[in-house]
This record gives C-alpha cells, sequence and structure tokens, in this order.
C-alpha cells in the first residue's frame, strides 16, 4: 500500500509489520521533501514516526481519541488522517497548520500548540467518556520536554488517584525539547533509557536467546521469551517504573520507539490493562534523517533546505541582524561588566538568541525548562536578593504566567526585566503561537513599566533601560525576524528616560502614534499621506505604560485627528491605553485604532497577515482619506 492511498488511519489495520514498516519509511520520505521545501519543524515529526505508526495499528480512531501534546510532532499523524495530498501546503496560508486544529481534521481530537496539555486535556476526555457510559480508549501522547511543565505533572497526579479511568499515556522521551532537556526529570529519564542493564538485557541476552530452541526461531524471540525480556527490564530498572506505578499507574517501558513490532505488541498490552497506563518510549530526535540526528538542536526547526547537503538555501538578499539576535548581543555585552545580571529562560536558549550568554557567562544563564511559571517566580526571588533577573520568554509563552507576574513580582513591586521575545505577527506557527496580547496583558497591571522599540538600535536602549530600571518590574516586547537595518553601537548605549517618546515627524493634519515595530509603519503611512496633501506629525511612544501624555494629550487636542497603531490586539492595547488618556482629561479628538481586530489570526506569511490585517501603509493611508479627508484614491499594496 502506498501511503497517499491512507486516508483513514484506521486502513493501517491489517498491514503487517512489513508493510508497516514501508508506511514509515514513506512517512519520512514526504516529511524530509516537504520540509526541505517549505521549511518549518523537522525533527519532532520524524523521530514519532513509528510511534504514531504502531499506536494507530492498534486503535480504532473512528472512536478512540489520541492527544499529541504540541502540534509540530505530529506531522505523521496528518499524513495517516486524510492529510497526505495537501501536506505540501504546510504552514502555508490556507494550507495545512503547522499544529493541530480542531477545527482543520475530525482526527486532531485537541488543539496543540503550547506543551504540557495533553494529559490534563486526555484525562478530562476519559472523565466524560466514562460519566456518558461510553467505552472508547484516550490516548495522551507528551515528550520529556514537556513532562517538566507543571501541568503535566498536575495531570499525572490527578489521574493516578482514578484508579477506575481507564487513560493511557505515552512518553515520547527523545531526551530533547527544542535543546536539550535540564532538570532532574530530564537527568533521571536519561539515566534509565541509557542504562547498562536495559542496553545489556535489550540487545544482548535478545541477540544470544532468539537462537534458542523454543526461545525463537533465529530472528525474534518467542511471545513468552517477549514476556520474559520486559520482565527482567523491569527487575533491571525498577526505579522510574516504581515511581510512575507509586503514582497510581501501570508502567510498561522503556521500549525501542523505532521498533513496530515491540510498539505495536506493547500497545495492545497496555490496551488491555485497566486503570491509567504509563508507556514509556525511546525515540532518536531527527530519526532517519543523518543531519537531522547529529544535530537535533539546528534541525529542530528549519528554513528551505538542500535535502541532500542538509544545508540552508541561501537567500537571495542580505538580512539585518535579527532582534533576538540583537538582544543577545546587548544583555551579554552588559553582563559581562555586572555579575548581578541573570539571563532566565523556558527552554528557548536558542530561539532567544540567549546561547550567546550561556556560552560566554555560563554562571549567569538559566533554563529552566519547558516551566514558564517557574522561571518567572525564580526571577522574583532572585530579585529579592538584589539581582537583576532577565526573564526572556516568547510573549505567547508569557501568558502562561500571568498570575505570576502580578501575584509574585508586581504586587510585590520587584525589578524583573521581562523580555518579549516573538512579540506581534508570527507567520506560520499560527494563532497559538501570536504575540499580540502582551500589550494588553501586561498594561492593566499596576507596577510594572511597558515598553516598545521602534528599531534594533532602539532595542539596546531599552535593554540598558530595563537593567537600570530597579524600582518596579519592566517589560520589553521585540518582534520575531530581522531588524529594519540601522546602524547599531557596539556598546556605551544610552538608557531612555521612563514614560517619554519622541516626535520624528511634524504635520498640522493629523497625528499619527506608533508604538513598537509600527512606528516604521507610520512613517512610511505620513510619507504616502504627504503625496496626497496631508501633512501628519508622527510619534514614536516608546512607553504604553506610563504613556508620555505631557507630549500626546496637546497635540491631540490641537490637532484633533488622532490614529493609534500597534502590532497588538486592539482591545485594550496601545490605542486603548490613549483612548482613555483623553476621555480622562476630556479632549474631544476624533481617534482611530489599528492593530488586530477581535479575531484570531491564523498561519501565514506575516507580510500576508499584515495585508489581511490591513496593516500595510497603503491599506492605512487609504482608510485615512477616505474617512476623514474625503479623499479615495486606489493606493496598491504591495503582496
Amino acid at each position: 500500500m502506498h501511503l497517499s492511498e491512507i486516508t483513514h488511519p484506521n486502513q493501517l489495520h491489517g498491514l503487517s509489520i512489513r508493510q508497516l514498516e514501508d508506511i514509515a519509511k514513506q512517512i519520512r520520505e514526504k516529511h524530509l521533501e516537504t520540509i526541505a521545501a517549505t521549511g518549518g519543524h523537522l525533527g519532532p515529526g520524524l523521530g514519532v514516526v513509528e510511534l504514531t505508526v504502531g499506536l494507530y495499528q492498534t486503535l480504532d480512531l473512528d472512536h478512540d481519541k489520541v492527544i499529541w501534546d504540541v502540534g509540530h510532532q505530529a506531522y505523521p499523524h496528518k499524513m495517516l488522517t486524510g492529510r497526505y495530498h495537501d501536506f505540501h501546503t504546510l504552514r502555508q496560508k490556507n494550507g495545512v497548520a503547522g499544529y493541530l486544529k480542531r477545527s482543520e481534521n475530525k482526527f486532531d481530537h485537541f488543539g496543540a500548540g503550547h506543551a504540557s496539555t495533553s494529559i490534563s486535556a486526555g484525562l478530562g476526555m476519559a472523565l466524560a467518556r466514562d460519566s456518558k457510559g461510553e467505552a472508547f480508549k484516550v490516548v495522551s501522547i507528551i515528550g520529556d520536554g514537556a513532562l517538566t511543565g507543571g501541568m503535566a505533572l498536575e495531570a499525572i497526579n490527578h489521574a493516578g488517584h482514578l484508579p477506575d479511568t481507564n487513560i493511557m499515556v505515552v512518553l515520547n522521551d527523545n531526551d530533547m525539547s527544542i535543546s536539550p532537556n535540564v532538570g532532574a526529570i530530564s537527568r533521571y529519564l536519561n539515566k534509565v533509557r541509557l542504562s547498562d542493564p536495559i542496553q545489556f538485557i535489550t540487545d544482548n541476552l535478545e541477540e544470544q536467546f532468539k537462537h534458542f530452541p523454543f526461545f525463537g526461531d533465529g530472528k525474534n524471540l518467542s511471545p513468552e521469551m517477549k514476556n520474559l525480556k520486559e520482565a527482567m527490564k523491569r527487575v533491571a530498572m525498577p526505579k522510574v517504573g516504581a515511581v510512575i506505578e507509586e503514582l497510581g499507574f501501570t508502567y510498561f517501558g522503556p521500549i525501542d520507539g523505532h521498533n513496530l513490532s515491540e510498539l505495536i505488541d506493547t500497545f495492545q498490552k497496555a490496551h488491555k490493562t485497566k486503570g491509567p497506563v504509563f508507556v514509556h518510549v525511546a525515540t532518536v530526535k531527527g530519526k532517519g534523517y543523518a543531519q537531522a540526528e547529529k544535530d537535533q538542536v539546528g534541525y529542530h526547526a528549519q528554513n528551505p533546505f538542500n535535502l541532500t547537503t542538509g544545508k540552508p538555501i541561501p537567500s537571495n538578499t542580505p538580512k539585518p541582524p535579527s532582534y533576538s539576535k540583537v538582544f543577545a548581543h546587548t544583555l551579554t555585552t552588559l553582563a559581562e561588566n555586572n555579575p548581578k545580571i541573570i539571563a532566565i529562560t523556558a527552554a528557548m536558549g536558542t530561539g532567544t538568541g540567549l546561547v550567546k550568554l550561556q556560552q560566554k557567562l555560563p554562571n549567569q544563564y538559566i533554563d529552566v525548562g519547558i516551566a514558564e511559571q517557574h522561571a518567572v517566580t525564580l526571577a522574583a526571588g532572585m530579585a529579592c536578593e538584589g539581582m537583576r533577573p532577565v526573564a526572556t520568554i516568547y510573549s505567547t509563552f508569557l501568558q502562561r504566567a500571568f498570575d505570576q507576574i502580578i501575584h509574585d513580582v508586581c504586587i510585590q513591586k520587584l525589578p524583573v526585566f521581562f523580555c518579549l521575545d516573538r512579540a506581534g505577527i508570527v507567520g506560520a506557527d499560527g494563532p497559538t503561537h501570536q504575540g499580540v496580547y502582551d500589550i494588553a496583558y501586561l498594561r492593566c497591571i499596576p507596577n510594572i513599566v511597558v515598553m516598545a522599540p521602534k528599531d534594533e538600535a532602539e532595542l539596546q536602549r531599552m535593554v540598558v533601560t530595563g537593567i537600570n530600571h530597579t524600582t518596579s518590574a519592566i517589560a520589553m516586547r521585540y518582534p520575531r525576524g530581522s531588524g529594519i537595518g540601522v546602524a547599531l553601537a557596539e556598546e556605551g548605549w544610552e538608557p531612555l528616560e521612563i514614560g517619554k517618546g519622541e516626535i520624528l515627524r511634524q504635520g498640522d493634519d493629523l497625528l499619527l502614534l506608533g508604538y513598537g515595530t509600527m512606528v516604521n509603519i507610520a512613517m512610511q503611512t505620513a510619507e504616502i499621506l504627504s503625496e496626497h496633501g496631508v501633512e501628519a506629525t508622527v510619534i514614536n511612544a516608546r512607553f504604553v505604560k506610563p504613556l508620555d501624555t505631557e507630549l500626546i494629550l496637546p497635540l491631540a487636542e490641537k490637532i484633533g485627528k488622532v490614529i493609534t497603531l500597534e502590532e497588538g490586539c486592539v482591545m485594550g492595547g496601545f490605542g486603548s491605553a490613549v483612548a482613555e488618556a483623553l476621555l480622562e482629561k476630556n479632549i474631544k479628538a476624533q481617534l482611530k485604532r489599528v492593530g488586530v481586530p477581535d479575531i484570531f489570526v491564523d498561519h501565514a506569511k506575516p507580510n500576508e497577515s499584515y495585508i489581511d490585517l490591513g496593516l500595510t501603509p497603503p491599506q492605512i493611508t487609504e482608510e485615512i482619506l477616505g474617512s476623514w479627508f474625503a479623499k479615495t484614491p486606489s493606493i496598491s499594496v504591495a503582496k
């Protein structure tokens, strides 16, 4: 059977091991071919091919439920559930999503973007099933990296106290999240999966026993000896099984995650076991592609690359350094002269650029794993003792620590510096990863300063500002991708005055207030407006909290027409802050807020999303001219 013929995962039923292995090979080929052409997540999906095929061969997915933790490891799942022929559209606008979406496919039983959610969701489904008197199976798949998330441990704690609730947890243990895993749980699992007794029993005794009469046929162990082998493994490594079973689960493993026979046999046994079951599967991230196996961090995700060499396809146009790179360079330079600076990340050392600091100043770098709540409260504790903690977390992931920001940092007025990477539109990762809510969810909290740079040079000044600010928490948001190409200084950056913006351009017809990345858009909009006889004043707000009302309000009152521009949600965002300030002072100016409306922004290239949202300078200009100046020119929008 060819993979292209599979439109329903139940078509795997009845296939031989050899046929299933052929399907697995085809999945890898399609996976590699697609990611090489379009870019995307590579290593995670390659590591779970056999796990997916083996598990689905033992389930009836017209009824049974599989919940994946994080979505980018579920690419084999997508190919087996009717999306093979559209897989080439992965992460493209109107194409197959890079994560799991219930609205995309009936077999995406639960959406997945952020980590550590699958056991909670699966347990919820299992309890609902039992309440309704139904009988389908529930399987939650989670990686060892995501297992460090407190939510996963809370769910395990709950499930283990429900001996009559059938649920299977499959641990995909590859010793990696995006970067190598950290912490005691990871160290312990790694010790188990690589322990000498297990390797001896698995590799040596199996090879010897299968050649003896009654024990095997020369190629495979008999079913009785397979059972004995599993029992011997349990004797050889009682600790992990004992820990899991003390928590209320029946434990199987660790098993070879690339051996279909062993996977299927174990899953079948686990399905027959009553109550919570924990199946420990050892896999290799990037399995089947040598470059990805060798460089598991670099090949977690890739831009388009040459499949033969593994090297990226070079861009035709050189790009300025990314905001993340500029941030990491600046922070590292400051930290070299200030041992109190401690950079904290939650399993995103590579994405945030902090590996640069880690390499130079390992004692001033902390990776807590996928544990954003812990990261924030850890930073609060360090701030109590006079350190300068810099919590560097993607905007979308900091949402998970909202309570800790309020309860542990801001109520206590602790000087934690939050650096929000990937703020704004992020592109192909889609709605789970868009960093569009941080302006709204931070500016409503007392005892915090909230700022955003207009370009990468101003980012450097804001890093210094954040380090120097010691009277409260302070947060800086900055976007994904390259800067706009301004000149950068290597050192000697001057801090900014808290709460003070700047005038970049003057005009009497309109006031354009830009925040962060939208300052450059405001300047471009002003240039186009000028061509149509409308002169605008442009302000770089810099701070949404405190807002520079001394600068903004007199100009708003004088000019009478105000546009706010932000790369974030309009509701509760920068424009709302300006509207509140105008209302409070009873200034009767016309106001338009430009930003992300009350929708979830789907996956697409960032420029495609900007057009869909009306955030390009020509679109903004056309709206302004038509609404306020009775002019309706047709201005082309570059695609």
